[in-house]
């Protein structure tokens, strides 16, 4: 079968983008390291007048109702935690990418960064049901960026995607991102992954990109990490909260049960507690 996607046009694309800001790039290698502390954070944004400015501006909306006016980045970080931090600046960096339609999945502008918010919200989530020690902020930060590489790899998608559906329905592949390699070539997860590698992502997150549909392939010392974005992956489109026409169309691996302990009723009431919060937090968002 001749592929539908040039994988040279992919990496001249990729090549194109703007590199993430020094302040933004610190951002995420100091919440990859599991011994960092909130100090750590608020250090750099005392550095960026912009984000200092978008992150003050988040925790006086409405939202948060304090009564008093918030000056100093130190109190904002207390009220508003270092996730949120970082969803502006990842935001802040990569906002054009999020919000442009994505038309080989039939998804609207915006639909990446909602459902990518609301699988962050919810991998957090999955995070605290862990059985060993876990670093809640890095599974959202994991969550936020996971499906990047739909930005770039959806405009390239358009032709080859109207068959995707089929070979599913077909049994000819197990799952949508069989179809991608399929028809294509190659997957969004691999576009992500070059992506993040160009924007010299931490390996960690680099990994969770790759593998959040198979995280069994992810080496062993990620895979709790990548597990919990798999499983806040399909709690948001569980929860309507999709990119478009592959919603669904992925199997859950049930590996998440040696790191998780996750029953029917606790995966119920994170997905009520992940819309609960993805509500608030797109709220405070909002530029």
């Amino acid at each position: 079968m001749t592929k539908l996607v040039d994988p040279e046009a992919v990496r001249q694309a990729i090549e194109k983008l703007p590199l993430f800001s020094p302040s933004a790039l610190q951002l995420l290698q100091v919440v990859a390291d599991p011994d960092h502390e909130l100090e750590d954070v608020v250090k750099i944004v005392k550095f960026d007048s912009a984000l200092t400015m978008r992150v003050l501006k988040a925790v006086n909306s409405p939202v948060y109702g304090l009564i008093n006016e918030v000056t100093s980045i130190d109190r904002a970080l207390s009220y508003i935690g270092e996730r949120t931090v970082i969803s502006i600046a990842i935001q802040e960096n990569t906002g054009q990418l999020f919000n442009k339609p994505l038309d080989g999945y039939l998804g609207g502008p915006g639909d990446l960064w909602r459902h990518d918010l609301f699988s962050a919200i919810a991998s957090r989530e999955v995070a605290r049901h862990a059985k060993g020690d876990f670093d809640l902020d890095l599974a959202f930060t994991g969550g936020l960026l996971h499906d990047i590489g739909k930005s770039v790899f959806a405009t390239f998608w358009k032709e080859a995607a109207k068959d995707a559906l089929g070979q599913i329905d077909q049994g000819v592949v197990n799952d949508y991102l069989m179809a991608e390699h399929d028809l294509a070539g190659l997957d969004h997860t691999e576009v992500g992954y070059e992506m993040a590698r160009h924007w010299q992502l931490p390996e960690s997150l680099q990994a969770v990109i790759l593998h959040h549909h198979h995280p069994a392939e992810a080496i062993e010392c990620v895979q709790p990490l990548v597990y919990a974005v798999h499983v806040g992956d399909i709690v948001s489109m569980m929860a309507g909260c999709d990119t478009g026409s592959d919603s669904l169309q992925y199997q859950l691996d049930p590996g998440y049960k040696e790191f998780f302990n996750l029953s029917p009723a606790i995966l119920a009431e994170i997905v009520l507690d992940s819309e609960e919060e993805f509500s608030k937090a797109e709220a405070s968002l909002v530029s």
